[in-house]
Protein backbone atom coordinates (compact mmCIF):
# COMPACT_ATOMS: atom_id res chain seq x y z
CA UNK A 1 0.00 0.00 0.00
CA UNK A 2 0.87 3.49 -0.49
CA UNK A 3 2.00 4.78 2.98
CA UNK A 4 1.70 8.36 2.47
CA UNK A 5 -1.97 8.15 0.82
CA UNK A 6 -4.31 8.07 3.89
CA UNK A 7 -7.31 5.18 4.49
CA UNK A 8 -10.34 6.73 4.62
CA UNK A 9 -12.83 5.41 6.65
CA UNK A 10 -16.73 5.74 6.11
CA UNK A 11 -18.67 6.42 9.59
CA UNK A 12 -22.44 7.29 10.17
CA UNK A 13 -23.06 6.49 13.89
CA UNK A 14 -24.04 2.88 13.55
CA UNK A 15 -22.48 -0.03 15.12
CA UNK A 16 -21.44 -1.68 11.70
CA UNK A 17 -19.59 1.74 10.80
CA UNK A 18 -17.94 1.25 14.55
CA UNK A 19 -16.45 -2.09 13.37
CA UNK A 20 -15.41 -0.57 10.27
CA UNK A 21 -13.81 2.73 11.88
CA UNK A 22 -12.27 -0.71 14.52
CA UNK A 23 -10.81 -2.25 11.13
CA UNK A 24 -9.70 1.10 9.42
CA UNK A 25 -7.50 1.91 12.30
CA UNK A 26 -5.95 -1.02 12.61
CA UNK A 27 -4.89 -1.40 9.02
CA UNK A 28 -3.26 2.58 9.20
CA UNK A 29 -1.32 1.19 12.32
CA UNK A 30 -0.20 -1.56 10.56
CA UNK A 31 0.66 0.03 7.30
CA UNK A 32 1.38 3.32 9.19
CA UNK A 33 -0.77 5.60 6.97
CA UNK A 34 -3.16 8.71 8.16
CA UNK A 35 -6.44 7.99 8.58
CA UNK A 36 -9.83 10.46 7.40
CA UNK A 37 -12.64 9.49 9.01
CA UNK A 38 -15.24 10.62 6.55
CA UNK A 39 -18.78 11.38 7.96
CA UNK A 40 -21.32 12.86 5.02
CA UNK A 41 -24.47 15.00 5.98
CA UNK A 42 -27.28 16.83 4.65
CA UNK A 43 -29.32 19.09 6.76
CA UNK A 44 -31.87 16.01 7.51
CA UNK A 45 -28.60 13.94 9.61
CA UNK A 46 -26.93 16.32 10.64
CA UNK A 47 -26.98 17.06 14.47
CA UNK A 48 -28.55 21.03 15.42
CA UNK A 49 -25.87 23.55 15.22
CA UNK A 50 -25.11 25.77 18.77
CA UNK A 51 -26.19 28.93 16.38
CA UNK A 52 -29.41 27.15 15.58
CA UNK A 53 -32.70 29.03 16.96
CA UNK A 54 -36.17 28.80 15.32
CA UNK A 55 -36.77 30.61 12.13
CA UNK A 56 -32.67 30.83 11.58
CA UNK A 57 -31.45 28.25 9.58
CA UNK A 58 -27.21 27.99 10.72
CA UNK A 59 -24.92 28.64 7.75
CA UNK A 60 -23.35 25.01 6.56
CA UNK A 61 -19.82 25.55 8.04
CA UNK A 62 -22.15 25.39 11.53
CA UNK A 63 -23.74 21.79 10.87
CA UNK A 64 -20.22 21.12 9.84
CA UNK A 65 -18.96 21.71 12.80
CA UNK A 66 -21.56 20.13 15.03
CA UNK A 67 -21.20 16.83 12.67
CA UNK A 68 -17.46 17.17 13.88
CA UNK A 69 -17.78 17.89 17.16
CA UNK A 70 -20.26 14.87 17.51
CA UNK A 71 -18.30 12.44 15.27
CA UNK A 72 -15.25 13.71 17.97
CA UNK A 73 -16.91 12.85 21.02
CA UNK A 74 -18.54 9.30 19.50
CA UNK A 75 -14.85 7.94 18.09
CA UNK A 76 -12.73 9.43 21.23
CA UNK A 77 -12.56 6.11 22.89
CA UNK A 78 -11.59 4.02 19.91
CA UNK A 79 -9.04 6.50 18.28
CA UNK A 80 -7.68 6.25 22.01
CA UNK A 81 -6.89 3.21 21.26
CA UNK A 82 -4.21 3.66 18.15
CA UNK A 83 -2.53 6.59 19.41
CA UNK A 84 0.42 6.10 16.13
CA UNK A 85 -2.46 7.15 14.21
CA UNK A 86 -2.69 10.19 12.39
CA UNK A 87 -6.33 10.79 12.60
CA UNK A 88 -8.44 13.46 11.03
CA UNK A 89 -11.90 13.84 11.20
CA UNK A 90 -14.15 15.41 8.00
CA UNK A 91 -17.69 16.07 7.43
CA UNK A 92 -18.15 16.57 3.71
CA UNK A 93 -22.04 18.05 2.90
CA UNK A 94 -23.85 15.52 0.53
CA UNK A 95 -24.40 12.19 -0.23
CA UNK A 96 -22.61 9.69 1.63
CA UNK A 97 -21.47 7.42 -1.08
CA UNK A 98 -20.69 10.54 -3.36
CA UNK A 99 -18.64 11.60 -0.77
CA UNK A 100 -16.50 8.53 0.02
CA UNK A 101 -15.72 7.72 -3.83
CA UNK A 102 -14.87 11.58 -4.22
CA UNK A 103 -12.70 11.17 -1.49
CA UNK A 104 -11.42 7.64 -2.77
CA UNK A 105 -9.48 9.68 -5.55
CA UNK A 106 -6.89 10.28 -3.28
CA UNK A 107 -7.06 7.32 -0.85
CA UNK A 108 -5.23 4.26 -0.74
CA UNK A 109 -7.86 2.61 0.61
CA UNK A 110 -11.67 3.46 1.75
CA UNK A 111 -13.10 1.34 4.78
CA UNK A 112 -17.01 0.93 4.87
CA UNK A 113 -19.43 -1.17 6.77
CA UNK A 114 -21.92 -3.24 5.65
CA UNK A 115 -25.18 -2.35 6.97
CA UNK A 116 -27.00 -5.83 5.86
CA UNK A 117 -29.83 -3.80 3.82
CA UNK A 118 -32.16 -6.01 1.76
CA UNK A 119 -35.20 -6.06 -0.41
CA UNK A 120 -37.12 -2.58 0.45
CA UNK A 121 -34.81 -1.11 3.04
CA UNK A 122 -31.75 -1.24 0.33
CA UNK A 123 -34.03 -0.42 -2.56
CA UNK A 124 -35.40 2.79 -0.02
CA UNK A 125 -31.97 3.72 1.23
CA UNK A 126 -29.44 2.47 -1.07
CA UNK A 127 -26.22 0.59 -0.36
CA UNK A 128 -23.53 3.15 0.48
CA UNK A 129 -21.35 0.28 0.09
CA UNK A 130 -22.26 -0.90 -3.12
CA UNK A 131 -22.10 2.11 -4.41
CA UNK A 132 -18.50 2.57 -3.51
CA UNK A 133 -17.85 -0.38 -4.43
CA UNK A 134 -18.36 0.13 -8.08
CA UNK A 135 -16.89 3.50 -8.66
CA UNK A 136 -13.91 4.20 -6.07
CA UNK A 137 -10.60 5.49 -7.18
CA UNK A 138 -9.16 3.10 -4.91
CA UNK A 139 -9.62 -0.76 -3.17
CA UNK A 140 -12.43 -0.64 -0.93
CA UNK A 141 -12.68 -3.17 2.19
CA UNK A 142 -16.45 -3.69 2.84
CA UNK A 143 -16.38 -4.76 7.06
CA UNK A 144 -19.17 -6.84 7.78
CA UNK A 145 -20.74 -7.70 11.27
CA UNK A 146 -19.18 -10.67 13.39
CA UNK A 147 -21.36 -13.81 11.88
CA UNK A 148 -22.60 -12.06 8.98
CA UNK A 149 -23.11 -14.02 5.64
CA UNK A 150 -23.45 -14.15 2.35
CA UNK A 151 -26.01 -16.55 0.29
Amino acid sequence: MDQSAAIVIGYDGSAAARLALRRGLELAALYNAPARVLRAWTTGTAPRPKTWEPGYVPPVDDFAAAVIEQVSTDIAEVIAEYPGVEVRIEAPHGPAGRELIEASAEAQLVVVADRDLHGISELLLGSVSKEVVEHSHCDVLVVRPQGARRG
